[in-house]
């Protein structure tokens, strides 16, 4: 039985089982095969159940403690207990336990407990947890979390986790996605590439990008920060590279992009490109202390390169808020290919060579301007 077959069944026992009573009768158990194939036959649509188990497909008007089927149940009014089937559960009010379907959960108004499906959750409102392999839906709030392998929505929810995407207005907790998270306000975002927001309470983790209205703690390559800081500058080091920067963040943490040249190395220069996180201590109106941790890759016309990771101290004088002037040491750890030469880091404290590589440990120092944005 095909996907499209299995659409057309489930729209046409929905029709069928909503011309019945208003009153529905009760039943202790409904055993059948296909709607109207079954114990309450054409009035199953009229009938509370206690339990049922169909081999195709079950109507009912409410179910109690367990319904299964193989491959949907259509349930009118409230569902409670353990709802299972094959492809789809479809409750057209409330339901309160376990719902489990090899493809759709589908729940008109409110939901408690445990929505699970291969493909798709759908609820008005929820308390309890979604996961869905492909998406869960919470047309207004949901009270939990929800997780599945590629977008959740929500207009308000406590925890979001997706593969790809999470969207929501308020959320209480925590998102994570492996692409992208939106929302209005959030507590705390974790996103493989973007995080968008607009107030954020807690931490905005992401593997490039962060942006919102107001944000003390992004933790990014790149944050663009309403209430936060920007600015671009030049910088140099101990072995003489020069490198143009971009920072960018909120209150407390910020994020270092940067791209310069060394022509130290053998009269032939280095190219440098560099990316990094920081952190602000505010020590008085025109002074702070800036804690930076960053890599650099260099690479040459031969394409010869070296990775360069450094620790900085960096007290920061503050010329109102037009630029900053700064200066201050580094630890400095450098690795490259044992067959190349280099004269980066030639007061090393330590060094070694394993598999062709050496590595050194050296202290230096940066200095250098910024201006803001």
């Amino acid at each position: 039985m095909t996907t499209k077959l299995i659409i057309a069944v489930l729209f046409s026992l929905c029709f069928y089982s909503s011309v019945s009573a208003q009153n529905p009768l009760k039943s202790p158990a409904h055993i059948g095969f296909i709607y109207p194939l079954s114990t309450n036959g054409v009035h199953a649509a009229e009938y509370t159940n206690g339990m049922s188990m169909h081999a195709i497909a079950g109507v009912s008007y409410a179910e109690q403690a367990f319904c299964a089927s193989g491959v949907a149940n259509i349930i009118k009014s409230d569902a409670k207990g353990l709802i299972a089937s094959g492809f789809a559960n479809i409750v057209l009010n409330r339901s309160k336990g376990l719902m489990a379907a090899g493809f759709m959960n589908y729940n008109k108004n409110d939901m408690m407990g445990v929505h699970a499906a291969g493909f798709l959750n759908y609820t008005g409102n929820g308390e309890g947890l979604q996961a869905s392999g492909f998406a869960n839906v919470s047309k207004n709030n949901f009270r939990g979390a929800q997780f599945a392998g590629f977008i959740n929505i929500s207009e308000n929810v406590n925890v979001q986790g997706a593969g790809f995407a999470n969207m929501a207005k308020d959320i209480e907790g925590l998102q994570f996605a492996g692409f992208i998270n939106k929302a209005k306000n959030v507590n705390t975002q974790v996103a493989g590439f973007i995080n968008i927001a607009k107030d954020v309470k807690g931490v905005q983790l992401a593997g490039f990008i962060n942006i919102a209205d107001s944000s003390d703690y992004p933790i990014g390559i790149v944050n663009i920060i309403k209430k936060g800081e920007k600015s671009l500058g030049l910088m140099i080091d101990e072995d003489l590279t020069t490198m143009a920067t971009f920072r960018s963040g909120g209150r407390v943490m910020y994020g270092i992009v940067g791209a310069g040249v060394n022509f130290k190395y053998d009269g032939d220069p280095l190219f440098a490109l560099e990316a990094g996180i920081g952190a602000h201590i505010n020590i008085s109106k025109n002074f702070r202390l800036n804690i930076e941790g960053t890599g650099t890759s260099y690479t040459d016309t031969d394409l010869e390169t070296y990775f360069h990771s450094s620790v900085r101290l960096l007290p920061t004088l503050r010329l109102g808020n037009t630029m900053d002037i700064y200066a201050g040491p580094s630890l400095n750890y450098i690795v490259y290919d044992g067959g190349n030469s280099t004269r980066l880091g030639e007061n090393y404290v330590w060094t070694d060579k394993a598999w062709d590589y050496v590595h050194r440990l050296y202290f230096g120092g940066v200095a250098g301007i910024q201006f803001h944005l």
